[in-house]
């Protein structure tokens, strides 16, 4: 590369010194450029020329202080470049984290976004009121009316309740946050757990029912429903790690299209009642059991419950609050009530027209009511298809939110220590990728071993999210209780008007629908909780094991430095790195890796406090990518005197038990095999070994060294 000269005449003292890089006994200059004082053409003058030779790939912002550039993160082989083509091509090109807050959306996408799954339980909610009614024969249909009037109800109870929990919790008001602030670490362990298995089931539901509307109207794909119902859950996966903001423009047409053509389809059926115009409609062969069962409590209880997933989603608009556009909570509150005012109008007008029309659900599960519905209407027209196939793609779309709200919720609990970190990490695209990639997987087990079956998924589905909203109402009563704010007295009565009404159902459900399913939930969640407190175990007694105080162990003086060594975190394996390398060579540089300047200031800040006599450089790296830009840092270093090997000092924690290598990034083993392939390169590991239970004194461990 040619050299990029800056010419300035030198007026002060200050002005004519090298950098501290310069003044280096070796000559490496870690932030990528030096300082030559040249003399000018008249008598006394001199200026100063700024090299940077080896610079390429980086932002020099200030010393000390380098920032990647994207062009870094291109691989370099054959293969990985290929794979990096393909994931550009799905996924899109990566965006720095400065532009987070350019992928807002505004309330017509975020209505989109995170109402497609309580909207789109319109397709399905008061067929499972029919599948259990049908049972006692064709005249318990009449029930269906009055039943789903007790959920529209229930829906106004909840949506008012959670808007209060939007107006306390602007920064995302989940039954997570609430229940663990108000209520304390288990409660919001259960409402985390209950919510993690909903997510899943909500993707699950949402894609069996689509793929419902689709044999619908095209019978003859009822035998590849399962193979349609995992290619669309992948497709949604990969929309998601698009990116909010694009997932924002794929399904905001959807949704819109499902709301005009249902309304639609409700105006004119409402006509043809008012007016009496004649509808034709034909039920399904063998619909009404040979034996039917006596119309008892329980069963319309059953049946209660099962309608009761028209309310799943619902709570997704308070996870969410800071994907909106300023002011977020007041957008928040608003796309919350267009949702709940829509999700009642549809859902009631379709039970009201499945009354009157006298709809029968057909027992093998090909036709679904809302077609039933507009064939009836209808016929076989080019609006019927419009219908269908709305209803098609809002239930794809519906795991939208649970796309949207199990990653940010996993990232959440990896953040307080209860998952692993993984799921906290954001990737190119400032989606939580791990979490993304996770549901997609669990989602399409569950399609394929329940076979794609709506009705057999249903039971299992609404225990988590009434438990949520349990738990979350109950610890908003806490916090107006706590807070005493004005008007807190009524906002308390209705937080827990809400919090009885939602633990009622709760009972309901667990109750009616134990025996079909609902106990794998009831037994999953517990499970679920042992394993994120052990997870939990495992990073607080990690923490405590490797936690460290400024001068506790400030390293020798008169130790020769090292080479280059990583620095993510000042704690007892770094330091043991720095000693050690200050130990083998009289050259040493640290290198952190910050995703923001804040970060950067932050990691500054404690280096200083500690006093280590080492030089520092931080690479800012805006698209978060650890191993990239500290290759390529190496990389101009090398290039710099091509005669020396290159000796790179990493600190290596290593684990006790085999499986928990999986609760950690292990960055400094990627790093190590990037490393292997790369000539004139000395690797350096410090491993530090934690003892047996994480507890006690650790004994002072030789390093081993591995050269490459």
């Amino acid at each position: 590369m040619a050299e990029t000269p800056e010419e300035q005449p030198t007026r002060t003292a200050e002005q004519t010194s090298p950098s501290p890089a310069a003044q280096r006994p070796s000559g490496l200059h870690p932030d990528l450029e030096w300082r030559e004082v040249r003399r000018g053409r008249r008598p006394g003058e001199q200026y100063v020329r700024i090299v940077r030779p080896f610079a390429r790939g980086f932002q020099r912002a200030r010393p000390g202080y380098l920032v990647a550039r994207e062009e870094i993160l291109a691989p370099k082989t054959g293969f990985a470049r290929l794979w990096y083509t393909v994931r550009r091509l799905l996924i899109g090109p990566p965006i720095p984290t400065a532009h987070e807050v350019h992928e807002r959306l505004s309330k017509v996408k975020a209505l989109a976004v995170f109402s497609s799954d309580a909207l789109s339980s319109v397709a399905y909610a008061t067929e499972e009121i029919m599948r259990v009614l049908i049972l006692a024969g064709t005249a318990a249909l009449a029930l269906t009316l009055p039943i789903s009037l007790a959920i529209v109800v229930l829906i106004a109870i909840v949506v008012t309740s959670y808007q209060q929990t939007i107006r306390a919790y602007p920064g995302g008001g989940g039954s997570y946050t609430v229940a663990s602030d108000n209520l304390g670490r288990l409660p919001g362990l259960v409402a985390a757990s209950a919510l993690l298995i909903d997510y899943v089931l909500t993707v699950a539901v949402s894609i069996a029912a689509a793929m419902t509307a689709v044999t619908s109207a095209l019978p003859s794909l009822y035998p590849y429903k399962v193979d349609f119902a995992v290619f669309a859950v992948i497709l949604v996966m990969l929309a998601h790690l698009r990116g909010i903001r694009e997932s924002g423009n794929i399904f905001a047409a959807p949704t819109y299209l499902f709301i005009v053509s249902i309304l639609g389809l409700i105006a004119l059926g409402l006509w043809r009642v008012l007016t009496g115009a004649p509808i034709f409609y034909t039920p399904p062969s063998e619909a009404t059991p040979a034996e039917p069962h006596p119309l008892t409590l329980f069963l319309i209880l059953s049946a209660f419950a099962q309608g009761s997933t028209a309310l799943t989603g619902i709570e997704a608009v308070s996870n969410g609050v800071p994907a909106f556009k300023p002011p977020e909570w007041r957008n928040a509150r608003i796309t919350l009530l267009w949702m709940g005012g829509l999700l009642a109008t549809m859902f009631l007008g379709i039970s009201f027209l499945a009354t009157v029309i006298g709809v029968i659900p057909d027992p093998h599960e090909q036709e679904s009511v809302v077609s039933q519905i507009a064939r009836a209407l209808v016929g076989p027209t080019w609006f019927y298809y419009v219908v269908q196939a709305a209803t098609m793609l809002i239930l794809v779309l519906a795991a939208n939110t649970s796309f949207a709200d199990f990653p940010r919720l996993a990232s959440f609990l990896a953040r307080d220590g209860f998952l692993p970190r993984q799921f906290a990490f954001r990737g190119e695209r400032l989606a939580f990728s791990t979490g993304i990639i996770a549901l997609a997987v669990v989602a399409i087990l569950l399609l394929v071993l329940f076979e794609g079956s709506v009705h057999r998924l249903i039971p299992l589905y609404a225990v988590g999210v009434f438990t949520a909203f349990t738990l979350s109402q109950l610890g908003m009563v806490q916090y107006w209780r706590r807070r005493r704010e004005a008007g807190w007295r009524w906002r308390a009565v209705i937080n827990g008007f809400g919090c009885l009404a939602t633990g009622i159902v709760v009972v309901v459900i667990a109750v009616t629908k134990f025996a079909h399913g609902a106990w794998m939930v009831l037994v999953a969640a517990p499970l679920l909780i042992l394993m994120m407190l052990g997870i939990n175990r495992h990073y607080q007694a990690l923490a405590r094991a490797l936690a460290t105080r400024p001068g506790e162990r400030v390293l020798p003086e008169n130790l020769p430095p090292a080479v280059i060594v990583p620095v993510s975190r000042l704690d007892r394996p770094a330091l043991a790195a720095l000693s050690f390398a200050r130990s083998i060579s009289p050259d040493v540089t640290a290198v952190h890796i910050a995703f923001s300047p804040e970060e950067a200031e932050a990691f500054r800040a404690q280096w200083e406090q500690y006093g280590l006599n080492i030089p520092l450089v931080i690479v800012e790296s805006p698209y978060r990518a650890l191993v990239e830009p500290l290759l390529a840092y190496i990389d101009a270093i090398d290039k710099q005197d091509p005669r020396r090997p290159v000796t790179v000092v990493l600190a290596e924690f290593v684990p006790r038990h085999w499986w928990e290598y999986l609760l950690h990034n292990q960055t400094a083993l990627r790093l190590k095999f990037h490393l292997f392939f790369r000539p004139n390169t000395i690797v350096i590991d410090v491993p530090y070994h934690v003892g047996r239970g994480f507890e006690g004194e650790q004994l002072e461990r030789p390093a081993e060294t591995t050269t490459r």
